[in-house]
C-alpha cells in the first residue's frame, strides 16, 4: 500500500472530516476524497460514514486509528537522521589505526569515555601497518588518526590539533649541561623511529642548511621503544610537545625544544563517507576527537563532531588546527617517520 494513503487515513481518522483532513495534509478535499475511495476498496470497509452534517468512523476505522498512527510514527523514526540512537544500547566494535605514541596518551581516556556511555562497545587499536592503503575504503579500519596523507579521494577528514616535535633525553644527559644549540643537538647521537628503517628526513635537511650533520645511531619501529632506549642510553629521541608529561617524568626523561626551524605537525582523523551520517560512528568520532583534544573533559554525548572544535588543556601546547590537514606526509626521517609516528 502507498504510504501516502496511510497518512491520508490517519488524518481522516483524526479529523473525521474530509475538509479538515485536506487542510491538515496541505491538499484539496477532492484529492482526499479520491484517496478515501481507494482506502475503502483496499480495506473493504467504508471507514467513515455520514451522520448528519459530519462523518463518523466505523468500528473497523476505530480499530485502525491507533495502529495506523503508531505505524506512521515508526516510519518517521526509521527515516529521521540519527533517530532512535542511544549509546547505552549500542553493541559494536570500532577499529582505530594510530601510532603507538598517540595510543599511549589517548587509549585510556577514550575507553573510559566510551564505556561510561556505551558499556557494550569495544575498541580495537591497530598499528599503522595498513597506512596509505585501502583500509578505510575496504572497511578494515573505522578511523585513521594521526598525520594524514595518501588518502583515497573520497575520504573525509577532520583537523584536530597542531604542534611541534620536541627532543627527549634522560634527565642527566650531558646535553642539558648548557644551552642546546643546533650544533650541540647535531653532535648528539639520535634514535630514528621508522617501520621501514629510514634514517633521514626534515631534521637532516634543516641541519644541512646550517652546514651540520647528525648521526642516527639506532632506528627502532616504535616511539615506545625509542623512549625506553633514550632512558637507558645517551641517545636522543623525539616526542610531541607536552604529550604524556607524567610518563616522560616517570621514565626519568626530559624534553627540550629542537633548535631548528621545523614545520609543526598537523594531527587529524579520517573516515570513509559511508560512515559519515551513521549515528554510532559519529558518536564514536566525537569521543575520539575529545580524547585527543582534552582527555580530562567529561563526555558530552552524541553530536556532530565535524562541526565542533576543541580546546586543549593548558598543560598542552598543541592548538586546534586552523586549516585542513595536508595530504602529503613528510618523513621526519632519522628521528621519526612523521607519517608513521603520528
Amino acid at each position: 500500500m502507498d504510504l501516502n494513503l496511510l497518512r491520508v487515513l490517519d488524518a481522516l481518522l483524526q479529523e473525521n472530516s474530509v475538509t479538515r483532513a485536506a487542510e491538515r495534509l496541505g491538499t484539496s478535499p477532492a484529492a482526499v476524497s479520491r484517496s478515501l475511495a481507494r482506502l475503502r476498496r483496499a480495506v473493504g470497509d467504508p471507514l467513515l460514514v455520514r451522520a448528519g452534517q459530519g462523518l463518523v468512523p466505523t468500528p473497523r476505522a476505530v480499530e485502525l486509528r491507533d495502529e495506523v498512527g503508531a505505524l506512521l510514527r515508526g516510519c518517521d523514526n526509521v527515516l529521521r537522521p540519527g533517530a532512535g540512537f542511544d549509546a547505552v544500547h549500542l553493541q559494536r566494535t570500532f577499529t582505530v589505526q594510530a601510532a603507538d605514541l598517540l595510543l599511549v596518551g589517548l587509549a585510556g581516556a577514550l575507553t573510559e569515555r566510551i564505556h561510561a556511555e556505551a558499556p557494550h562497545v569495544d575498541v580495537v587499536f591497530l598499528p599503522e601497518a595498513m597506512e596509505g592503503g585501502p583500509a578505510l575504503r575496504q572497511g578494515w579500519v573505522d578511523v585513521e588518526l594521526g598525520v594524514l596523507g595518501h588518502l583515497d579521494p573520497e575520504i573525509r577528514t577532520r583537523p584536530l590539533t597542531r604542534g611541534p616535535l620536541v627532543g627527549v633525553a634522560r634527565s642527566d644527559h650531558p646535553l642539558f649541561d648548557g644551552r642546546i644549540t643546533a650544533r650541540r643537538f647535531a653532535a648528539a647521537d639520535h634514535i630514528g623511529v621508522s617501520r621501514l628503517g629510514k634514517r633521514l628526513g626534515p631534521i637532516d635537511t634543516a641541519l644541512a642548511e646550517l652546514g651540520l650533520r647528525r648521526r642516527v645511531a639506532a632506528v627502532v619501529p616504535s616511539h615506545t621503544s625509542a623512549m625506553m632506549l633514550a632512558r637507558d642510553t645517551d641517545l636522543i629521541a623525539l616526542s610531541l610537545a607536552d604529550w604524556l608529561p607524567d610518563t616522560i617524568a616517570a621514565l626519568g626523561l626530559r624534553t627540550f625544544p629542537i633548535p631548528l626551524d621545523l614545520a609543526p605537525l598537523d594531527l587529524g582523523m579520517a573516515w570513509h563517507p559511508r560512515n559519515a551520517a551513521d549515528p554510532g560512528h559519529r558518536w564514536f568520532r566525537e569521543h575520539l576527537a575529545a580524547a585527543v583534544l582534552d582527555p580530562s573533559r567529561p563526555a558530552r554525548g552524541a553530536g556532530d563532531p565535524e562541526r565542533q572544535s576543541g580546546v586543549l588543556p593548558k598543560r598542552q601546547s598543541f592548538s586546534p588546527a586552523a586549516r585542513a590537514v595536508p595530504h602529503d606526509r613528510r618523513e621526519a626521517g632519522g628521528a621519526t617517520d612523521e607519517h608513521h609516528a603520528m
